[in-house]
C-alpha cells in the first residue's frame, strides 16, 4: 500500500498561519510515501511568498511533486509574466515545473497548465500530452499512476464548463490505453471526486479525478481549509478529506470515499 498526501492552493500571502504547524504534524503521523502538492503555493507570486512556502515544504515529508497554479505566475509585473513567468518558481521551489516520481506502486508525474495569455484559466499543450503519454506507457498495469496539474479535469456540481482545463478530453484519450489511475488537481479551493468514465466516456480509460480545497489559505469557497489523504492498496483506493477545524485548532478526518476497480471502471464502495 501507498499514502499520498494532496495538497493544493497554500497561498503564502493570503495564509491563515493557525493551520501551518497543525498541518506539519498532522502529515508527520500520517508520514506519507507521496506529497503531491497542485499549484498556487503563492498569492502574488512574490519571492517573499515562494520562500514561506519553500520552508513549509521543507518541513513536509519527502519525496514531493509541486506544480505551479496561476497565482504562481506575477500577475501585474507584464514583463516578468511573459518573458520569466516561473523564474522564481523555479529558483525558490522546484526547477523543474513538471517533476516526476516513480517506485515499485506508484508513478507519479506533473504537468503545468498555467498560462501567462490568461489569468485563471489553464491547458495543457500537445508537448505535455505527448510527454505524458510517453511516461505512463513505460509503467505497466500493477504500478498505480497520478498525473498532477493545477487546473481540474473534473467540476463540482454547477461548476462552469470553461474552469476545465483546456485540451482536457485530448490529454484522456491519448493515455487512455496507458493507464492512468487517479488526477489529482485543486484551482477551486473546493473539494470533489469525480469518474472519468462518466465525464469522458473514453473506452479503456478509469481514472479518478480527485480536487483538493485549499489547505492553508484564507481564501475559502464556504469550505472549511483541507487536503486529501489518499491510501492506495489495488484495486482499491481510500480518499480521506482532512478539514481543519477551527474550535479545535486542528485537522480532522472529515470524509472517506471508498473506491475499488472492476475492470476498466472504478465504483464507489
Amino acid at each position: 500500500m501507498r499514502v499520498v498526501a494532496h495538497l493544493s492552493d497554500l497561498h503564502f500571502g493570503r495564509l491563515d498561519e493557525a493551520t501551518l504547524d497543525p498541518l506539519r504534524r498532522f502529515l508527520d503521523r500520517v508520514n506519507p510515501d507521496l506529497v503531491a502538492v497542485s499549484g498556487d503555493l503563492t498569492q502574488r507570486a512574490r519571492a517573499s511568498e515562494f520562500r514561506a512556502a519553500r520552508r513549509l515544504l521543507d518541513d513536509l515529508p519527502s519525496p514531493q511533486i509541486v506544480v505551479p497554479g496561476n497565482h504562481d505566475i506575477p500577475l501585474y509585473n507584464v514583463y516578468a509574466r511573459f518573458a520569466r513567468p516561473l523564474t522564481k518558481f523555479r529558483a525558490l521551489i522546484e526547477s523543474n515545473p513538471e517533476p516526476s516520481y516513480a517506485d515499485e506502486e506508484i508513478a507519479a508525474i506533473g504537468i503545468n497548465t498555467a498560462r501567462s495569455l490568461v489569468v485563471k484559466g489553464g491547458r495543457v499543450n500537445l508537448r505535455q500530452v505527448a510527454h505524458v503519454r510517453e511516461w505512463l506507457c513505460s509503467f505497466g498495469a500493477d504500478v498505480t499512476k497520478i498525473v498532477v496539474t493545477h487546473h481540474p479535469f473534473d467540476l463540482p456540481e454547477g461548476g462552469r464548463e470553461r474552469l476545465i482545463v483546456g485540451r482536457a478530453r485530448l490529454l484522456m484519450n491519448r493515455v487512455a490505453n496507458c493507464g492512468a489511475d487517479i488526477f489529482l488537481s485543486g484551482h477551486l479551493h473546493l473539494e470533489h471526486i469525480g469518474l472519468a468514465a462518466t465525464r469522458y466516456k473514453v473506452p479503456g480509460l478509469a481514472a479518478l479525478l480527485v480536487q483538493a480545497g485549499t489547505a492553508t489559505s484564507t481564501r475559502g469557497r464556504g469550505e472549511a481549509n483541507s487536503f486529501n489523504i489518499l491510501r492506495i492498496d489495488p484495486p482499491r483506493i481510500t480518499i480521506e478529506r482532512i478539514a481543519w477545524d477551527r474550535g479545535q485548532a486542528a485537522f480532522q478526518l472529515a470524509a472517506t470515499a471508498r473506491f475499488h476497480r472492476e475492470g476498466a471502471e472504478w465504483r464507489w464502495e
